[in-house]
């Protein structure tokens, strides 16, 4: 450890890896985000890699970046790097425009040869200068050439060393921020527990690059990143689309209820089906279908079966699904669709952020066929929320949509592994033997939440049907008869409107008595929680509020929304969300704010177009 008169301390730190997509950025990221976690850091992640799945080495197409912020008051990756990792002179170009100017850069000088700076695409053989970088800013080490003596008889060919590179900018990373080394080696243990030479390996190259940082540039500043107090217990770093699995898993204790997923790989949701496919010691039935259709099939035939059935895709997939999504509102069957948002459309983006998916989710299917959305906020908020759509679809018998994004979805947090005493039980609505006794009929329906009960196949006197055709409201039996369509279209209407009831009231942040409210939904809720409190801090009063339900609403929405002189919404699409509540709020104006880059939103892109509004609005 370096004496404390060396070491500055700070409250936060934005870190960009960058290299090529083999260069191993987003695991050199994510065990700094993990070591962080474990000192007690509050972290966002950002991965942000490109669609193509090898791009020529050293190509500015196929640049893969990582970036994270660690410290306290974290809610965002950060606008801006304080600093960046290249791993070659692709890196660098693609990068620097992330970096604050200001910013320190970590760069492998050795990859500075003039095929790379080719493939980049530099008109010199400076890129230092070419790029404008103050020479002070930045740390050229020779990292291949420290590489292969750190590993020389260590029995690995050129290209196995290599691949130990990106734990050498990461050991340099740890000095830089006082990281203890055994944090990283626990990690890498644990990942190459298999292949003990390997193990080894990347565990000297670790320590040579801290060692490097500390013998070579001692007499740079070390800085110290603060913690923020925090409620005892087990934290780790979690990705939205695991706490997603987990919060699945939770939800299957707390009902009783066997979970099956009917799925099929698509990115950048896939990842749910590989973290629940492991869980068959949790009871968990994981199956990859042949195709969208076949994964949204087999989980309402298993809800028909009596578990707790979901089923997890992307844009395109969900509108696969539609037509199954719309049996299972008419068969009022409880069933979870995870739908993490890319862009679009067709196959679009595939690992790029939007929210563009809204419309579809409300509306996406044929006839009157209301569902309930839902929308996790951030990557630990998708445990709750899954956890919350599992609860909402079972209580009361109706599919449920949640929405994330890539942003969340691959995007990582600090998390606290809660214990399973603060979730409440999930009431199941089977019909009792009393019921079946006195002649239950399927579409019976319990008065408080016009949900009907769940019958099993096999249960005494249970025998019933439920499908795609429409049925009577009293006798459960097939039924074309106009009135009965009209009547049976209402009580599934009203039945999804009684989930308000559940659904927390809207209670705005900071400023209540400001005439500016900030509204988002989703996964931007860092970003303009981020920047709400920036205005606030700067004298521009502004209240805020993220939506976490979105059909229904919450029950006062439309009466608080309405104390408002202004509205303004931020997402990330055209303006969908704010259509949606402009038909809520006639007469009233609802300003907007819109992003569709497949990135997520710069907090200064909020701060500046909410003061725009109200210096003309």
């Amino acid at each position: 450890m370096l004496q404390e008169t060396n070491i500055k301390t700070i409250d936060k730190v934005v870190i960009r890896f960058a290299g090529d997509s083999g260069d191993g950025m987003q695991l050199a990221g994510n065990i700094f985000s993990n070591i962080s976690a474990g000192e007690g850091n509050q972290i966002s992640t950002f991965p942000d890699y490109p669609a193509e799945i090898r791009a020529p080495q050293g190509s500015l197409s196929g640049v893969s970046g990582y970036q994270v912020s660690v410290g306290k008051e974290v809610h965002t990756p950060g606008d801006r790097a304080d600093v960046l990792v290249a791993m070659n002179p692709a890196a660098l170009k693609t990068n620097l425009k992330f970096l604050k100017p200001d910013g320190i850069i970590v760069c492998d000088g050795d990859s500075f040869t003039a095929q790379n700076l080719k493939k980049a695409e530099y008109t010199t053989d400076d890129p230092v200068s070419e790029l404008g970088i103050n020479p002070s800013k930045i740390m050229l080490v020779p990292m291949t050439t420290l590489l292969k003596s750190t590993l020389e008889g260590s029995g690995l060919d050129q290209k196995g060393m290599m691949k130990c590179k990106n734990m050498l900018a990461l050991g340099i990373i740890c000095w830089l921020f006082d990281r203890p080394v055994d944090g990283v080696l626990k990690k890498l243990q644990a990942k190459f527990a298999k292949k003990p030479a390997v193990y080894e390996a990347n565990a000297k190259v670790v320590k040579a690059g801290w060692d490097y940082g500390h013998n070579t540039h001692s007499s740079m500043p070390v800085y110290r990143i603060e913690t923020s107090a925090a409620t005892p217990g087990t934290y780790i770093d979690v990705t939205g689309n695991t706490a997603t699995a987990w919060g699945l898993i939770m939800a299957s204790e707390k009902s009783g209820r066997p979970l099956f997923l009917g799925s099929y790989p698509i990115t950048p949701a896939t990842d749910i089906l590989h973290e629940l496919a492991k869980r068959k010691d949790l009871g968990v039935k994981a199956c990859q279908m042949e195709d969208e259709i076949a994964g949204v099939c087999s989980a309402i035939g298993a809800s028909y079966a009596g578990n707790l059935a979901v089923t997890s895709t992307s844009g395109p997939g969900l509108a696969l699904k539609s037509e199954g999504i719309g049996l299972a509102v008419m068969a009022e069957l409880p069933l979870v669709v995870i739908d993490v948002q890319r862009g679009g459309p067709s196959t679009g983006l595939p690992t790029k952020t939007e929210q563009t998916d809204l419309m579809q989710a409300l509306y996406g299917r044929n006839g009157e066929s209301p569902i309930c959305v839902l929308a996790a906020v951030s990557p630990t908020d998708c445990f709750e929320m899954a956890f919350n759509a599992c609860k909402i679809a079972i209580e009361h018998m109706t599919p449920v949509i949640l929405l994330t994004d890539a942003f969340i979805g691959n995007g990582s947090s600090a998390w606290r592994v809660p214990e399973a005493d603060e979730y409440p039980e999930i009431k199941v609505p089977m019909v009792t033997p009393e019921q079946l006794a006195a002649g239950w009929r399927p579409f019976d329906r319990d008065a408080e939440t016009y949900a009907r009960y769940w019958a099993l196949p096999g249960m005494d006197k249970g025998m019933h049907r439920v499908g795609g055709l429409e049925k009577d409201f009293n006798t459960s039996v097939i039924s074309t008869d106009a009135k009965n369509h009209a009547r049976m279209v209402s009580a599934r209407r009203e039945k999804v409107a009684r989930i308000a009831r559940d659904v927390p009231r809207m209670e705005p942040m900071f400023d209540k008595d400001a005439d500016t409210i900030l509204l988002g939904w989703g996964g931007t809720y860092g970003h303009l929680l981020t920047a709400a409190a920036e205005l606030n801090a700067s004298g521009v009063k502004c209240a805020f509020w993220q939506f976490r339900y979105i059909n229904p609403l919450p029950e006062n929405a439309v009466e608080v929304l309405k104390s408002y002189k202004r509205i303004i919404v931020a997402e990330l699409n055209t303006g969908m969300f704010a259509d949606y509540l402009q038909m809520h709020l006639p007469g009233q104006e609802v300003l907007r704010i819109n992003k569709v880059e497949g990135q997520p939103f710069l907090v200064s892109e909020i701060v500046e177009g909410v003061k725009r509004f109200i210096e003309t609005k």
